[in-house]
């Protein structure tokens, strides 16, 4: 079992707030960060998952964190970067559960960047001291935090990203915090392109089948 870390939060909606929630639940102390440190929905947040949370601004969640999740909208994902600040995140590990999903034209969503480039390459040019590693983007959020809801956790999370010592600690935590039992390492950063460009298949797959909860098994 890891030792209790500090972990950053940026971003207040269901993934950081589920994300957090299990986080604090296993000990460790989560300080979700937000544009405002006030934020409503973090002070919520925060006042029902006891005292090993905390909120502040995403400046804030960086420093604190020793590892930091990006929980963001992915339209908004590359301002937060900047927000949280590139010299607070340098050399810490970034796991980025964000996609980039493009809402401007209704529902289901489009992908705002796709094919020759990623949301997740986007975030490791704008902060390149920081060791970012996408995980968990291709389900809904009650999986990433508990695989074993579905199939009992008969089923993978892909990693991606160019620093391997950043992959095996995020791989280790995934396995640790969650109970992942089956993960795939795609390869460097390029390779997010093939897990963010799943989720216009994901999103078809909800309505057709009815339920998100639903997640990819590689048979070979």
């Amino acid at each position: 079992m890891v030792a209790a870390m500090k972990i950053g939060i940026l971003g207040t909606g269901t993934v950081g707030q589920t994300l957090g929630g299990k986080l604090v639940e296993l000990g460790h102390d989560v300080r979700m960060g937000a544009r405002d440190a006030a934020n409503a929905k973090a002070a919520e947040w925060t006042a029902g998952a006891g005292p090993h949370a905390s909120q502040g601004t995403f400046a804030d969640a960086a420093a604190f964190g020793e590892v930091v999740f990006n929980c963001t909208k992915g339209e908004v994902t590359l301002e937060v970067a900047r927000l949280a600040g590139e010299d607070t995140l340098g050399g810490k590990v970034l796991v980025d559960v964000a996609n980039p999903l493009d809402f401007s034209r209704g529902f289901p969503p489009s992908l705002s960047v796709c094919n020759t480039d990623s949301l997740g390459e986007q975030l490791q040019r704008a902060l390149p001291r920081t060791r970012v590693v996408k995980a968990l983007n291709t389900m809904t959020a009650s999986l990433m935090v508990d695989p074993g809801q579905l199939a009992g956790g008969d089923h993978h999370v892909f990693v991606s990203g160019n620093d391997a010592a950043a992959k095996v600690r995020v791989v280790e935590l995934l396995k640790s915090w969650f109970g992942w039992r089956q993960v795939i390492d795609l390869g460097d950063i390029t390779t997010a392109r093939g897990t963010e460009m799943i989720l216009p298949l994901w999103v078809r797959l909800w309505g057709a089948l009815g339920t998100p909860m639903l997640n990819f098994k590689i048979v070979r």
